[in-house]
């Protein structure tokens, strides 16, 4: 039987980032699932403050080249990619000047939140998800990491949902207490509207502020994981109405082992 394959995408990972529950998640889970078996790609975007020389990105032209619509403007997607040798893994970046160049993660120097990450987790969302159909490599998972992964499940479950690449195969969000604080701007909405996202779900983002946000994500996937100790408290009660097999917090020690398991009930 041809192995499994699982699509990670993260937020943050470590060592491109500071180390914390997230990015250390980004970084160790896919190597410790591709070591149990399966076939991994792993994605996240590529943040100014990552150091293209000590990391060794590079671009790769074939997959590079593709422009998005982001609210009526294009917006160039370049794709770049680094390994982690040690792991034998490689990490593709998204990237985009207009979006990805600026020298902080989500906030300013300031510490206050860049106004566009809401058209930020759009374009990031898009350009995995285009990458992946160049890269004609079809997910059996697809597991998505902290908030700026949240509009993935929306899109493939919606825009893509009768793309052929995307048949027969399960969404995984991993909900973490890492909430931001500044709502996405009012047109949030629409940018989704734009994009032919319509209906019902869309209600729950005309105050898109992180708890709906997430509760937009939880809607389009299929499995839940709770990523830290502690998430919040709303998103947690949401979580107990939730009619969808949900992963509760596991410690570093056995997180990887229990999350190949709910992989594999998940695609059982």
């Amino acid at each position: 039987m041809e192995s499994r394959k699982v699509l990670f995408i993260s937020q943050e990972i470590t060592p491109y980032l500071a180390e914390n529950r997230l990015s250390k998640i980004g970084r160790y889970l896919p190597q410790g699932i591709q070591e149990r078996g399966k076939e991994i790609r792993t994605f996240m975007p590529r943040y100014g403050c990552i150091n293209e020389r000590r990391n060794q990105l590079h671009e790769v032209i074939r997959l590079s080249g593709m422009n998005l619509i982001i609210d009526d403007t294009d917006h160039p997607l370049i794709i770049k990619v680094a390994s982690i040798q040690s792991a034998r893994m490689q990490v593709y970046f998204i990237d985009n000047e207009d979006y990805f160049q600026r020298k902080f993660m989500v906030t300013d120097a300031t510490g206050k939140e860049f106004e566009d990450n809401d058209e930020r987790a759009l374009f990031f969302a898009r350009g995995v998800i285009e990458t992946v159909k160049k890269l004609r490599w079809a997910p059996d998972i697809v597991h998505c990491h902290g908030w700026m992964s949240a509009l993935v499940p929306v899109y493939l479950r919606s825009v893509y949902a009768d793309d052929p690449l995307f048949h027969n195969y399960k969404i995984i969000y991993s909900v973490y207490n890492n909430d931001f604080k500044t709502a996405f701007r009012s047109s949030f909405a629409d940018k989704l509207r734009y994009d032919g996202i319509d209906g019902e779900n869309l209600k729950l983002v005309k105050n898109p502020d992180f708890i709906n946000v997430s509760k937009l994500a939880i809607k389009y996937s299929d499995g839940i994981i709770i990523g830290s100790d502690k998430i919040n408290e709303e998103l947690y009660k949401f979580l107990k109405t939730v009619k969808k097999p949900i992963l509760p917090f596991q410690d570093e020690s056995q997180y990887i082992d229990a999350y190949n398991d709910f992989y594999d009930t998940m695609l059982s």
